[in-house]
This record gives structure tokens, sequence and C-alpha cells, in this order.
């Protein structure tokens, strides 16, 4: 365990699936599962080479991780990512929906109906797919699903992003709802809203100048990094911490936004 990070005994040896995990957010919560003793799902799309490096670095830590590849924009792929994860370890405790992307920055008055599909099936149908195919293993010892919202689904976005927002916004209710459906199976459903995190999103998605206007709006002063998004998850994983927590949404967002 590194020197700072807080050991949570009822973690250990739990399975756990984080999609979209190959860089930024998933990858840090991968590496913080496998240092607490979890057994972990590694799910990746197209970044392949950086899946597996990881992989490798837990692996040689001496950590357990199952490695899975699906485009999460297509059902069939998710259904078959989380069955694969679940059925290798022979349990699933934890479901991370963590897949998902701006697609790009479109208007909503320039935006087609092939966009709205391409986020909406990534962003939205994704997470409540995953869960659907979870949903009997979690059933079996009770468990947890975090999925990823964002500091969009709250102020709307902004500069083109306004449907990966709204899409963010679907499952930040997605997660109310579903929380009230199964809390008598013991599993607890939450979330966590980053707001503007220093990751491989931004690289893709955000100029430099759009990320310094972002950054002045934010209290601390500074984007966030994906290690500074990991304790929640980890507390919202831990009943031992958080059991009498389900429907939430927590924000990690550097004071940007404090509802």
């Amino acid at each position: 365990m590194p020197e700072g990070m807080l050991a949570i005994p009822d973690l250990a040896g739990k399975a756990v699936l984080v999609t979209g995990a190959s860089t930024g957010i998933g990858a840090a919560l991968v590496r913080a599962y496998a240092r607490q003793g979890c057994r972990v799902g590694l799910h990746y799309n197209a970044s392949k080479a950086p899946a597996e490096e990881l992989a490798g670095a837990i692996r040689s830590d001496g950590g357990e991780v199952f490695l899975t590849q699906g485009d999460f924009s297509v059902s069939a792929d998710v259904e078959r990512v989380v069955e694969e994860c679940a059925v290798h370890f022979g349990r699933l405790d934890g479901l991370v929906n963590n897949a998902g992307g701006m697609l790009g920055r479109v208007a909503y008055a320039d935006m087609t109906d092939a966009q709205y599909d391409a986020v909406m099936n990534l962003n939205a149908r994704s997470v409540i797919t995953a869960c659907r195919v979870a949903l009997p293993w979690l059933k079996r010892n009770g468990g947890f699903i975090i999925n990823t919202s964002s500091i969009a689904a709250r102020n709307g976005a902004g500069g083109g992003a306004g449907l990966y927002g709204s899409a963010k916004a679907f499952v930040s209710n997605v997660t109310r709802g579903l929380a009230k459906e199964v809390v008598g199976h013991g599993i607890r459903v939450n979330a966590v809203a980053p707001g503007v995190i220093a990751t491989p999103f931004h690289e893709r998605y955000s100029s430099d100048e759009q990320m310094r206007a972002m950054v002045a709006t934010i209290p601390q002063g500074r984007a966030g990094t994906a290690e500074d998004c990991v304790g929640a998850y980890l507390f919202l994983s831990s009943a031992a911490m958080s059991g009498y927590i389900t429907g939430q949404i927590i924000e990690v967002n550097g004071g940007q936004l404090m509802p």
C-alpha cells in the first residue's frame, strides 16, 4: 500500500469492473482498487497498449487484473464485457461505469441525429445496459454501482459540449432511480461528478484557451487530476464507510460548482 493511502479492509478480495479504464480517471481507479486488494476488471476500447501496460504493472505488483475490450457504443459489446468479467471472477461485487466521451464539440443548433445517437449510446445507454447485465451478479452478495457523471450535468456545459452534459444529466438521474429499485437487494448506486480534470479527455476536446478559461472559474485555482477523484470512488465502494449512502452524486471540482 503506497504511503498516504488508507487501507479499506472491506474492499479486499472484491471483484470490481471499471469500464473505460485504460487512461485518465479509469486507469487511476484500476490502480487504486488493485492496491486495496480487489480483483479488477479493466475494460478498454481503442487504447490497447496503455491498457496492457497498466495491467502488466498491476500484475508485477502482485495484483489480479482481467483485461477486456469492447466498444461501449454497441450494446452487445457492453453485455459481453460485463458478463466476461463476472464469469472470469465467478462473481461481481462492484461496477464502475466510467466509459464515455464527448465525441466532439457540436452546438445544439448544428446537431444531427447521428451525432445524438453516438453521444447518447456511448454515455447514457451503455450505463443502463451494463447495470442490467451486472445486476443478477450483484444481487448474489450485494454490492455497489458507481457511475461517472460530470459537472456538465448540472451547469449545462458550454462550447459545444451541451449534448455530452445532457447525457451525463441522464446518468445522474439513472443513478437516483436505479438506487431506489435495487436497494432491497443490498446494492448501493451512487455517482461521482468530476469537474475540470486534466486527463486525455480534455487533451482531445479542449483547447489551451478553453482550459485556461475553465480553470479561471475554479476557486482552488487549478484543474484536478485523476488521482483527485479516486477517494470519492473508494469511499462510495466501501460499505463500511458509506453503507447508508445511496442515490447520491459527489461533486469533485475544486469548488467550481457548489450546489
